[in-house]
């Protein structure tokens, strides 16, 4: 079993018990992704070199991002590696939809003076426990000071769907991210930002010291569960298409979904953590973090 975890490790576990062991306990290797997954990395890259420059003083503009987007998409772009999972959704479509939230966000943030960065793709490690047994590790898009002072956890989304303050609230992602930064700012406020760019919107929460509690109680009883796993059933969903370890799993595709149900919107490239119960999909960052 893997002797530091992360948000990804722990939502794939939950979502599927036989994808975690193909990937973490048999490291089976593979070299595709889904189309959501690959623009949701384009357009964290693009903001990542946005932010770099307009700390040296030098604010491209939307054109040259924009321009930057595509040379991005057009050089890491594969066909024979980058699944389109919804039959008849022409690549250009996806192309076009990273442009779309690239833009958004330029518009709203000119000229990314309105806070000050911390950090960029930062990678916290962290334990959650005195013996340090239950170690995390992960990477933060942005760390913020805002003009409050409030230190910020941001976080870019590229999916489609946005969740509900109710689930936002109940994040385990950032709040992990929080917890790892504890050490860095001391007796610091913290706020966590989502930026869905689709819908050109932000979101905010904030979480008391008893809910970081209760959330790494929480987190180590699900490191427990993987720990003491030993069949790692498969769990059919909707979810299935986009798995890259469909081809080997043991009810993939003859227990499939009734087709009335297989309609399921494609996976947020990066969606909100959850805990028990809660929705779920698959994180591209997952590449960096584990």
């Amino acid at each position: 079993m893997p002797k530091i975890y992360s948000h990804s490790r722990l939502a794939t576990f939950e979502d599927c018990a036989k994808r975690f062991e193909y990937r973490y306990v048999l490291k089976i290797p593979t070299d595709s992704e889904g189309i959501e997954a690959f623009v949701g990395k384009r357009v964290h890259e693009v903001l990542e070199r946005l932010y770099k420059a307009a700390e040296r003083g030098h604010v491209p503009s939307l054109e040259k991002v924009i321009y930057r987007y595509h040379r991005l998409f057009e050089e890491n772009y594969n066909a024979d590696r980058v699944r389109i999972v919804r039959e008849g959704t022409p690549l250009e479509f996806y192309q076009q939809l990273g442009e779309n939230c690239l833009t958004a966000y330029y518009r709203r943030h000119y000229p990314f003076d309105g806070d000050e960065t911390l950090g960029i793709e930062q990678r916290v490690t962290f334990a959650l426990d005195e013996k340090r047994e239950y170690r995390f590790q992960g990477i933060i898009d942005r760390i913020v000071r805002a003009r409050d002072g409030v230190i910020e956890i941001h976080d870019y989304k590229t999916g489609k769907r946005v969740p509900s303050q109710k689930q936002l609230d109940e994040d385990r992602q950032l709040a992990l991210y929080q917890i790892g930064l504890a050490d860095r700012y001391p007796d610091e406020p913290m706020r966590l930002v989502w930026h869905y760019l689709q819908q050109d919107r932000k979101l905010t929460s904030t979480r008391t010291p008893e809910q970081l509690r209760y959330l790494s109680e929480d987190t180590m009883s699900v490191v427990d569960r993987i720990n003491d796993e030993t069949e790692f059933k498969p769990k059919r969903s909707a979810l299935c298409d986009w798995c890259e370890y469909n081809d080997r799993c043991p009810i993939y595709p003859k227990e499939r979904l009734p087709s009335g149900q297989s309609a399921a919107p494609p996976p947020d490239p990066d969606p909100p953590a959850r805990r028990e119960g809660q929705l779920h999909l698959f994180d591209a960052k997952t590449r960096i973090e584990t």
